[in-house]
């Protein structure tokens, strides 16, 4: 019986390796796409569709998305910095909301910000809600003049020429480009936020400027002030000193002494 036993247990142990080492390659395979797949998400500044990253990978497409999917999963646990999204139809990993702020003062720090002033936010607002839109269009919205905020959106990459509208004269119609969809954290125009909170942004911007110029000018004025006054008092002659000393027995209401 125990040589049976023994007969039996070799007998089953070369099978139960070979299915250990059947599934090992399996699973090696998907960390490994995984651990590429992460990586391209990093490097790449646009975001890349789950069919862009198969194809160029030769891999199928069921599977890329399902490591994707694991991949944005594991970017959402709190102990995470960074999160993957999917931003303007493609993935994109970036750093997550909550974090914003405290990133915020940090690069503040580092360099000089990067802002769109008011005219800026709310020429783009037009545009993307209104697109495609001509200058003239544009215009007629806002009330003023924007050539030089249009060219400056156009360097931005924000919006992009989207034809001539068939009238005459034939104005060239402007359109939000998937940058614009990028710097916003938006899967499509869909999730745009109303031109209300636009112009907000734009005038949050706005006072945190004024109120540092305003605190550096007080701060200019009082030290001019302050200076004069100084001045004043130390070329006051010493007689016109003694002078303005009031007499103690005077204030408290006393006849000056006289002499026998």
């Amino acid at each position: 019986m125990d040589e049976l036993e023994v007969t039996q247990a070799e007998s089953e142990s070369p099978a139960s390796q070979t299915e250990w080492v059947e599934e090992r390659p399996a699973e090696d395979e998907d960390s490994r796409l995984k651990a590429i797949l992460e990586a391209i998400v990093y490097v790449t500044d646009e975001p890349l569709s789950a069919q862009q990253m198969a194809a160029a990978l030769s891999h199928p497409l069921d599977k890329v998305k399902r490591i994707l999917e694991d991949l944005v999963e594991e970017y959402a646990k709190p102990e995470r910095g960074l999160s993957i999204r999917e931003v303007a139809g493609g993935y994109k990993m970036s750093t997550k909301p909550e974090h914003h702020e405290a990133v915020r003062a940090f690069v503040k720090k580092l360099t000089p910000p990067l802002k769109l002033s008011l005219a800026a936010l709310e020429t783009l607002a037009v545009i993307a809600y209104k697109q495609p839109v001509t200058a003239p269009e544009i215009m007629d919205i806002r009330g003023v003049q924007g050539a030089g905020v249009l060219k400056t959106l156009l360097d931005r990459k924000l919006i992009t020429e989207g034809g001539r509208k068939k009238v005459v004269g034939q104005p060239i119609l402007y359109k939000t480009t998937k940058e614009f969809l990028v710097q916003f954290g938006l899967k499509s125009l869909n999730e745009l936020p109303t031109i209300k909170e636009f112009e907000e942004l734009g005038r949050m911007e706005l006072v945190e400027e004024r109120t540092a110029e305003e605190a550096q000018v007080e701060s200019e004025h009082a030290a001019a002030e302050s200076a004069p006054q100084e001045s004043a008092a130390l070329d006051e002659p010493e007689s016109e000193q003694a002078s303005s000393e009031s007499n103690p027995a005077e204030d408290a209401g006393e006849p000056p002494a006289q002499s026998e």
